[in-house]
């Protein structure tokens, strides 16, 4: 299949141990494609600095670095990676190795697959690898999320995506966006599909994001795209008229 330039975003805080390996695992899985990774340095106060220049001049690919001089947060890192990519397809993959590099080629090549009103491929994690605590939350919450938005995945904070750039850039951009992507695409109407990929443990470092923080930022973000939902119209199909 011919594939146009993909940007692999990755937002990260605190994650030089596992940046190395995760280039690694993207070099092996997509070398033969025509890509770049951008890396989005959310305020990070370990080393990242320092391991993406060398990661950047050992690689026959463009490994870019994005930094915040604060961090921002997951979904604004992912805006300054999207806003940054040349690309043509946006693929998202989060910086804790948790997910496989290897699922990056069969989203793009689904989203590219599925046609025009497709807008977005979404990963779908089995297996997981969280603790316990973890996965009940995350379960009641893309239940919840599903049962509100119907946004068609069982799964939408698995960081696995693939997204045409130009819809990408169309999304409105707030604290929780990345929870929300398929829906997101859903109101700009486009169609959403997904792939089942298997979720792996952290191999360095631990989560940036805690269980309650999340939750209540997250029912209160619900509200905010259910209220967006209900107020949308239907998308117009619009047309130039020449004037010759």
């Amino acid at each position: 299949m011919n594939s146009p330039l993909i940007s692999i975003v990755i937002p990260c805080k605190n994650e030089a141990e596992n940046i190395p390996p995760l280039i690694d695992e993207i070099a092996e899985h997509l070398g033969d494609r025509e890509m770049e990774v951008i890396v989005v340095n959310d305020g990070s106060a370990d080393d990242t600095s320092s391991v993406l220049k060398n990661e950047a001049a050992k690689r026959p690919f463009s490994v870019r670095h994005i930094r915040h001089r604060a961090s921002v947060g997951q979904s604004l890192s992912l805006r300054s990676g999207v806003l940054a990519a040349k690309g043509k397809v946006i693929a998202t993959i989060d910086g804790d190795g948790q997910n496989d590099p290897k699922y990056i080629g069969p989203l793009v090549d689904k989203l590219l697959e599925s046609g025009p009103d497709v807008g977005i491929a979404c990963g779908q994690r089995i297996k997981r690898k969280d603790t316990k605590i973890k996965q009940i939350s995350s379960r009641f919450a893309n239940w919840l999320r599903g049962s509100i938005l119907n946004d068609k995945t069982r799964d939408s904070g698995c960081g696995l995506k693939a997204v045409h750039t130009e819809i990408f850039c169309r999304l409105p951009f707030f604290n929780g966006t990345h929870r929300f992507l398929p829906a997101l695409v859903i109101q700009e109407g486009f169609d959403v599909v997904a792939i089942d990929v298997l979720d792996r443990p952290r191999r360095f470092g631990s989560s940036n994001y805690g269980i309650l923080d999340r939750g209540l930022r997250g029912a209160l973000d619900l509200v905010g795209v259910w209220w967006l939902k209900r107020r949308r119209k239907d998308m117009p199909v619009a047309e130039e008229v020449r004037n010759d």
